[in-house]
């Protein structure tokens, strides 16, 4: 089931041609609205911050608004088995997505109005509302991409499709925003962002409603208010992923909760690097939206061919090696000063990596999620990818400043990321362990199992 080796011989059509299927476009237009507001709340936030002269320390310790997107199984089972308010006749898949939709776009909206005279407790606040109705999105788009799925290779033709819109969101938001802000200024930037959640709105109208919900809506599910319905919205979810994988459940956790370390811990810093370097938001923007958005294609069409032909768990592991070279990369940099040629590299083996090592984790953990506990259990595995990262990087601003003590803040730099790399080598470990138990457990099944 983990490694279904038996898709590896079917012929998947790519993503860009699949394009014309009005699901798959659909699933592109979706991800690109789940991508958009990530980095509004944390990293490209930290840009325009540390423009307005705010430290290091306490760029990164804003980071923790992104703290939700590590807590949102808790709410996940209100959007696994109740309707959206005001708009659950669109169905619940798509009223969820529209109501967050809207909070996200009232919440940068926020953001544009106010900038940040109003002081960080403020800005927080705003980030808060955009970081949490952004991962409101993110439980109920990861549902309707599975549910929606008509089979295997549909649901890696979907992942892919979401990571090549989420991928192409963060090219915007991380990228054609700093160009924007460089001319016009943040805050219209930031009313802009709003603006494209439109995007996704518009998104959740076009799409269908996955039938497998709306049919077991109809027959099996308990109302969340009696108690029965209440054990079995927040309950069953994680005793049946429990009772499906055993004691493997807790190794697929763990590894999950550190794949994502590396690329979490040193996302605060970026921007301010850039800055501190003497790159023009012109040359940062340019180099993401071109050198990038082609490496950013190129990395997740190669992790959705490797997921396909070696496997989920080869594919994890290629992955994870990628995201700690490519990290640890940004150090050269510190001693190339603001060559652009140099950052263009950079640029094209970060978007690559980065690219290639989402599909392969999304792709993975889609796998593992049962059909009527959808929304929930997806919640838990995102999740656990954040849980640690999201923590950590709080103190990325105060690592870089301690770090450059007695140094340069270059110097200082160029350590941090090499420090942040090396923090992917637990999830490597932790995916061989993974990889050899999966192939054990599988082995006894099949002896156990009655001949024909």
């Amino acid at each position: 089931m983990l490694e279904a080796r038996d898709t590896a011989t079917r012929k998947r059509p790519s993503v860009l041609v699949s394009l014309r299927q009005p699901k798959v476009a659909v699933m592109l237009a979706l991800g690109f609205s789940s991508g958009l507001p990530f980095f509004l709340s944390s990293n490209t936030l930290g840009y325009w911050l540390r423009d307005e002269g705010t430290t290091l320390a306490a760029i990164g310790f804003l980071s923790w608004v992104g703290l939700t997107y590590s807590l949102k199984f808790l709410w996940a089972p209100i959007v696994d088995r109740t309707d959206a308010p005001l708009v659950g006749r669109l169905g619940r898949r798509r009223g969820w997505m529209v109501v967050s939709q809207i909070s996200v776009g009232a919440g940068l909206v926020a953001l544009a109005v106010a900038g940040l005279r109003t002081g960080l407790v403020t800005v927080g606040v705003f980030a808060l509302v955009v970081a949490f109705s952004s991962s409101t999105q993110d439980i109920v788009v990861d549902a309707w991409r599975i549910e929606a799925a008509a089979d295997s290779d549909e649901l890696g033709l979907l992942s892919a499709a979401y990571q090549l819109g989420y991928r192409l969101a963060v090219l915007v938001s991380e990228a054609l925003i700093l160009i924007s802000a460089n001319h016009f200024g943040w805050r219209i930037s930031y009313g802009v962002m709003a603006a494209l959640m439109g995007v996704g709105v518009t998104a959740s109208l076009v799409a269908t409603e996955p039938l497998r919900v709306i049919t077991r809506e109809s027959s099996t599910a308990a109302p969340l208010w009696t108690l029965r319905g209440f054990a079995d919205a927040v309950v069953g979810p994680f005793t049946q992923f429990f009772r499906m994988y055993g004691w493997l459940a807790l190794l697929m956790l763990a590894m999950i909760s550190f794949y994502q370390l590396p690329e979490y811990v040193m996302g605060p810093m970026a921007n301010p690097y850039y800055h501190d370097l003497g790159l023009s938001k012109d040359a940062v923007g340019a180099v993401r939206a071109s050198i990038g958005l082609v490496a950013t294609l190129i990395g997740i069409s190669a992790g959705g061919f490797c997921a396909v032909k070696f496997g989920y768990l080869r594919a994890l592991v290629i992955g994870v090696v990628l995201k700690m070279l490519v990290i640890a990369n940004f150090a050269t940099l510190a001693n190339t000063g603001p060559d652009i040629r140099v950052f263009g590299a950079v640029m094209f083996a970060d978007n690559f990596g980065i690219g290639f090592a989402g599909v392969a984790l999304v792709t993975y953990m889609s796998s593992l999620t049962s059909i009527g506990y959808t929304a929930t259990q997806y919640a838990l595995l995102s999740s656990a990818y954040t849980y640690v990262g999201k923590i950590a990087k709080g103190f990325s601003g105060v690592t870089v400043e301690h770090l450059a003590a007695g140094r340069t803040l270059m110097q200082g730099y160029a350590l941090f990321f090499i420090v942040s790399g090396l923090l992917g080598f637990p999830a490597l470990v932790l995916c061989l362990f993974l990889a050899r138990a999966t192939k054990s457990r599988a082995a006894t099944s099949a002896s156990s199992a009655p001949a024909d």
